[in-house]
């Protein structure tokens, strides 16, 4: 039985869709101004977990992320770059889908942009106005907070308590300093949209609210993101949402803690922040997201080099028995021994940490054990039946690959990163030189050599090219083995 915090009620609670087997599920995407940081990864990446363990489950997800491309922070950046706010929403959205790509993050069902919504926004903000949710200020319409009796309940603030936030835009014309703008009277030089109240654009809390509404209904599952949207986005979103469709919005809201360098959240605001590409350029996606999923998704995770180092050590084990699996599968003994091993124990356990509010933490202790389990049989058991190492390899793709989206074996090389491509270069010479190599006497200088770049690139944290040249090796039947004395290869027969 599945188990989740619902951060409306404050407790965990069994996950009873609306309508089952389907799931609506909504997460808010990023506002495409600039290059997300990891920070953001870490919610886009847990929040794809999350979906596919529902999948895993037997769920049909619809799975939403919205776009914000129209906000103050795209107009201030095409005034920065000189150019058009929808080039900048178009180049920033582009990077978007090239960083989620990379970090292995499944698409979304929709992704929905804001500018595509504005019938939607202008349709809800008649509702709120006609039915006195919102007033309207020469051409600027506000969201009357002191109207919703419920306002705080998702952030457990009182709203008697309530001061104007950093994201709440404080105007002298509003009637509490708490209102929030539905709709921004057009400014000189800005994009604007008609309206019966004037040319103006859409505030950015009604966008989720018209979007989600749109493409999961008056009410859906779950609507998920960052802590930091707990207050005031996901609470006006609430307030507009059920002031406007008198239903309940979402049943079960998920949120994901920060990430923290030097013991302070990580943002741009701050300034103290990597965009997810600048940390893809030192450590593997595979990496990062088993780096995510050894912390519990509501907790907060401090990021550092010396905790990403050990994320990249122990892929390197599951690596190693994927190499294993592989060359196991290859030569396809049928004949040798079938041992006696518990695969389903080990699935009961991954799947009670799962649904355990996907406590991923737990999930990745059962697949380490798992690992050191079959290296323990292989070890042993030196005639192994084909059947065992398969079986291996359906376990380890239906838990690592299809859900925690760590390895692939799919993947047998990755040429058409440009990352990859570009780091391949530096060493050209050498490289192509060892790489075609055939089995003749020379083979053991060249392999040893390309050994020697592969340990350099790791002492560097180039650990995406260490792993391409294993992978490329493995193409030329060339396992490494590494060991705590060091690296070792056999060859493939």
């Amino acid at each position: 039985m599945l188990k989740l915090y619902n951060t409306l009620t404050k407790k965990v609670e069994e996950f009873v869709p609306l309508d089952p087997p389907n799931v609506g599920m909504y997460i808010c995407g990023p506002t495409v101004y600039d290059y997300f940081h990891i920070g953001n990864a870490r919610t886009f990446i847990m929040a794809d977990t999350i979906r596919r363990y529902l999948e895993f489950k037997g769920y049909n997800v619809k799975y939403v992320m919205n776009l914000t491309d129209i906000d103050d922070k795209i107009i201030k950046k095409s005034i920065e770059e000189k150019i058009p706010v929808s080039e900048v929403a178009r180049k920033y959205s582009e990077a978007f889908f090239e960083d989620l790509k990379r970090l292995k993050i499944k698409p979304a069902t929709l992704y929905p942009k804001a500018t595509e919504h504005i019938d939607e926004i202008l349709k809800m903000i008649k509702t709120l106005v006609n039915n006195g949710a919102a007033y309207n200020v020469d051409g600027n319409i506000f969201y009357d907070v002191s109207g919703f009796s419920s306002y705080g309940r998702l952030s457990g603030k009182n709203i008697e308590d309530l001061e104007a936030g950093a994201r709440v835009e404080v105007m002298e014309e509003k009637k509490n300093p708490l209102d929030f703008a539905l709709w921004k009277k057009a400014k000189e030089g800005e994009p604007f949209w008609g309206s019966e109240w004037g040319n103006g654009r859409p505030g950015w809390h009604i966008e989720c609210s018209a979007m989600s509404c749109r493409h999961l209904g008056e009410t859906f599952d779950i609507h998920a993101g960052g802590n930091d949207l707990i207050f005031p986005h996901h609470e006006n979103e609430i307030a507009q949402s059920e002031a406007s469709n008198n239903k309940p919005f979402v049943k079960y809201w998920m949120h994901f803690g920060f990430l923290n360098i030097n013991k302070e959240k990580m943002s741009k605001s701050l300034g103290n922040f990597f965009t997810a590409r600048e940390v893809l350029e030192k450590y593997s996606s595979e990496a990062i997201r088993l780096f995510f999923s050894q912390a519990h998704y509501r907790g907060p995770v401090e990021f550092s080099d010396e905790l990403l180092d050990a994320a990249e050590k122990g892929l390197e084990k599951l690596k190693n028995l994927q190499s294993t699996i592989e060359s196991a599968l290859d030569k396809n003994n049928i004949d040798g021994i079938n041992p006696d091993f518990d695969f389903q124990i080990f699935e009961e356990r991954f799947v009670q940490a799962l649904d355990d509010d996907f406590n991923t933490p737990q999930a990745i202790a059962v697949i380490f054990d798992f690992v050191k389990e079959v290296n323990r049989t292989i070890a042993d058991k030196e005639n192994l039946n084909v059947t065992f190492y398969a079986s291996v390899k359906d376990f380890l793709i239906k838990t690592v690959e299809n859900i925690l989206g760590i390895i692939s074996f799919d993947e047998k090389n990755l040429k058409s990163d440009a990352l990859l491509e570009s780091k391949v270069r530096q060493i050209q010479t050498d490289y192509d030189s060892i790489l075609n190599v055939n089995k003749s006497s020379n083979t053991n200088e060249s392999i040893k050599r390309l050994i020697e770049i592969r340990l350099n690139a790791k002492k560097e944290k180039k650990y995406q090219l260490a792993d391409e040249i294993r992978k490329r090796l493995e193409e030329i039947d060339i396992i490494l083995k590494d060991t705590k004395e060091g690296t070792d290869f056999i060859i493939r027969k």
